[in-house]
């Protein structure tokens, strides 16, 4: 009975015993894969903390980068604040030099136009010129001929007495003419009725007459005469100057110079 009772009991030992080896074994096993795990998971951890470490490093070059950025960033908002001054003062000096041009565009057209005004001025000036200066040479021409006409009436009063100085015939009388000298009797009638002479040579151009009597008859500046073309009177002249045996008279007149005719009479007015 003792010994049928204590193999069970044994039996009951060896299989906790052999329970407990397979527990112990078990837990071996479980404490060795755990303990793998450990391991792992803390060379997981070391990696993790090498990579913390490394971002850490990374997020304070990026902190710095983001500052240096910062800083780039408003250096570039300022100079873009200063280049759109730049910008829009270049826009108002484009704007302003465009009005000028605009403006230049404008006074040069009419500068054009005023050129061209002053260059149609110009040639009619010159052409007015030629035309004046021709006018004058034909004038100058006309003087000399004048003069030498002059001249020529001068040179020969000296020979021969120009015209008569009496405005009315004296009437014939048995009286020689002796008795009284002929200077006296011009002087007598010049008294009386004014003298009498004839139309030389006329200039319409220079709207006056030569008539032969001159300073050496008593004609002073200023004197006028009248002028009868076939005893019709034609109308004055005004002594405007004197030579010894001639004077040239200016046309009182517009219309007298053409009706007026070499060799028509002219009688001093009387003051």
């Amino acid at each position: 009975m003792g010994r049928i009772a204590g193999k069970p009991l044994a039996i009951i030992l060896i299989v906790l015993l052999l329970i407990s080896l397979s527990l112990a074994g078990g837990g071996f096993y479980l404490l060795q894969k755990e303990r793998a795990k450990t391991l792992d998971l803390e060379q997981k951890l070391e990696d993790l903390n090498v990579k913390q470490r490394a971002t850490e490093t990374k997020l304070k070059e990026s902190e710095r980068l983001i500052s240096d950025l910062q800083v780039k960033l408003q250096e570039a908002k300022s100079q873009i604040d200063t280049l759109n001054n730049d910008l829009q003062q270049e826009k108002t000096g484009r704007d302003e030099a465009l009005a000028t041009l605009d403006q230049l565009k404008q006074d040069l057209e009419q500068q054009k136009g005023l050129r061209s005004d002053l260059e149609k001025k110009l040639n009619d000036a010159e052409n007015d010129l030629r035309k004046t200066q021709s006018q004058l040479k034909q004038m100058e021409s006309q003087r000399l001929e004048l003069d030498s006409k002059v001249k020529e009436l001068e040179a020969k009063s000296k020979e021969v007495e120009l015209g008569n100085i009496v405005v009315s015939p004296e009437p014939k009388t048995t009286k020689p003419k002796a008795t009284q000298p002929k200077a006296e009797k011009k002087e007598l009638s010049t008294q009386a009725q004014g003298m009498e002479g004839k139309v030389l040579v006329i200039n319409k151009d220079y709207n006056f007459a030569v008539i032969n009597l001159g300073s050496k008859d008593n004609v002073n500046l200023g004197d006028v005469f009248s002028i009868y073309h076939n005893d019709k009177y034609v109308g004055d002249v005004k002594v405007e100057k004197v030579h010894d045996s001639m004077s040239a008279a200016g046309f009182l007149s517009a219309d007298i110079k053409d009706k007026v005719n070499e060799g028509d009479k002219v009688v001093q007015k009387v003051k």
